[in-house]
């Protein structure tokens, strides 16, 4: 990483780093390399596995805000689909 801010340089000088569709490739990839059928599996599913995992495992909200970058909670309640029923399992374990 010394001397560049991008964990994958681009092939031409123009481009300091791969485009977004180059990463979807590899990606891609990388699911068939393990075995996995990549039709099913995408950038943006690993972003959401991933917060949805840290939600999960700590139930703070407003630090998978942040991770996502949404300056609405409401954004994030909805991109991670939590109900009302998660909100009051949360709730019932915390105990004052």
């Amino acid at each position: 990483m010394k001397g560049s801010k991008y964990l994958w340089l681009g092939r031409f000088h123009e481009r300091l780093h791969i485009s977004t569709r180059q990463y979807a490739r590899l990606v891609r990839e990388w699911f068939k390399s393990i075995g996995l059928e990549p039709c099913a599996y995408g950038t943006h599913s690993m972003r959401r596995t991933k917060v949805s995992q840290i939600y999960r495992k700590t139930g703070n909200l407003r630090a998978v805000q942040l991770l996502l970058g949404h300056t609405k909670m409401d954004s994030t309640v909805r991109y991670l689909g939590v109900e009302s029923e998660d909100a009051l399992a949360i709730s019932e374990a915390v105990e004052i």
